[in-house]
């Protein structure tokens, strides 16, 4: 159920907060084998959700998310409950304070019953950790549930729960939304606050939430920025709105299901009455590189006095060795790539107010899977799942993952949407009116 429908049970008095926590917690551990946690913390939220109740009876209505349970990503600081990054280095580490977003989404009324798995560290994206076990698809349990977002997604993608936090720093919420089936909102760059997350890359690190819905994402950005509502209604139609298709990269290579699923999404936007037409971008290949040398030399920053291999998964250790080799020259380049690109893309907003392609080229793969082939060329698994996102950290831009349809084998096909620096109202207002569309 959505933030909305489990929020009006509880103001019906259908249920109590608490039921709903008690219920929750007891559904996940009937149903729950993906590995979607880490820590569960069900004696504190249970706690919280009587005094919700109390609130409540008293009349105190703290908004949308009041009573309603939620998990965060085991990389945002919860005050006396561990936070560990999926990762060895910080097995033992226990915050003495709540990150900004997490102290928002309680003063909002949420309530957390845990810490959600991910890929360790957050870098990568299969989320299959070494420590925690490997976060299984929910759709599927022989598949990726994706990354570095996966227990996040896999909670909500199971309908444990209607929202989730997450992180993305090349893909980690839009590319589990596409491979669990459900929204995925990643703001511009600093309008989410990042203090008291552990970060991958200062430069490209976004927070946002996963959701059952649009309206579920909206509504918990609406929560942790409160300068304004992003939770704009789906419109009639779509007159007057421009939409670029990026066809010249976001279409050169995809799996022809998911190929066939998005240009049935852009044949739907044209039936609303948005203005449809190729346009052509800035080189999404030298941006997509730019941002892996920054985000393979913050991360080597960050982590470079830890070099004790034997703490980390292979792959990860692999590409923080791969990090440490980043010459100076080449980091500063990569900046400098990124001014002259966000002036290019300044250039393009002028001209489409959002732009449309795949969130992935393809469907979850199977957990074994290394490579995919797709159009008869063979990619890594992770290179080819964040292809056509990774650029959009670089840049900044606000980017929205929603359902659309499903693939020839039953996974479902992510859309994306792009719009300009702080366009989350816009994005919000052509997804909900879209996903309408795409569940008839």
């Amino acid at each position: 159920m959505t933030v909305r429908e489990l929020g009006a049970q509880l103001r019906a008095r259908e249920i109590s907060c608490f039921e709903l926590v008690k219920r929750t917690l007891q559904d996940i551990r009937e149903r729950d084998r993906f590995w979607s946690l880490i820590t569960v913390t069900g004696e504190q939220a249970l706690v919280t959700a009587h005094a919700r109740d109390e609130e409540l009876a008293a009349g105190k209505d703290r908004g949308p998310f009041h009573g309603i349970p939620i998990a965060l990503k085991d990389l945002f600081y919860t005050r006396g409950v561990k936070t560990t990054a999926g990762s060895l280095v910080y097995k033992d580490f226990v915050p003495d304070y709540d990150a900004t977003v997490v102290e928002r989404l309680h003063e909002a009324g949420a309530i957390s019953i845990g810490k959600t798995n991910l890929h360790e560290i957050a870098f990568g994206i299969t989320s299959k950790n070494p420590h925690y076990g490997f976060v299984l698809n929910p759709w599927d349990p022989q598949r990726l549930a994706g990354g570095s977002s996966g227990g996040s997604a896999a909670l909500v993608a199971g309908k444990f729960l209607p929202m989730a936090l997450g992180t993305d720093t090349g893909g980690s919420i839009r590319v589990p939304a596409s491979f669990c089936g459900i929204a995925g909102l990643k703001p511009t760059y600093g309008l989410v606050s990042r203090h008291g997350v552990l970060p991958l890359a200062f430069s490209l690190d976004h927070v946002g939430p996963l959701g059952s819905c649009v309206e579920d994402c909206a509504l918990a950005l609406n929560a942790m920025v409160g300068e304004r509502d992003y939770n704009v209604p789906a419109a009639a139609d779509l007159k007057g709105l421009r939409v670029g298709v990026p066809r010249a990269f976001f279409f050169d290579r995809l799996a022809d299901d998911v190929r066939a699923a998005v240009e049935g999404a852009l044949e739907q936007l044209r039936q609303l009455g948005a203005e449809v037409r190729d346009v052509e971008t800035p080189d999404f290949n030298e941006m997509n590189a730019a941002a892996r040398v920054a985000q393979l030399a913050e991360t080597a920053a960050i982590y470079v006095n830890h070099t004790d291999e034997a703490q980390f998964g292979e792959d990860v250790w692999a590409l923080l060795e791969q990090g440490r080799m980043i010459m100076g020259h080449e980091y500063v380049n990569a900046q400098r790539l990124r001014t002259v690109f966000r002036r290019q893309f300044d250039e393009l907003w002028t001209r489409v107010d959002v732009l449309v392609g795949p969130t992935t080229p393809m469907t979850a793969p199977l957990l074994e899977q290394t490579a995919v082939t797709i159009q008869g060329q063979e990619e890594n698994v992770r290179m080819a799942a964040t292809r056509l996102v990774r650029a959009i950290n670089l840049l900044g831009e606000p980017a929205l993952s929603i359902p659309c349809r499903q693939g020839s084998d039953g996974m479902p096909v992510g859309l994306q949407l792009i719009a300009a620096p702080f366009g989350e109202a816009t994005l919000v207002r052509v997804g909900k009116t879209m996903e309408e569309r795409l569940r008839r």
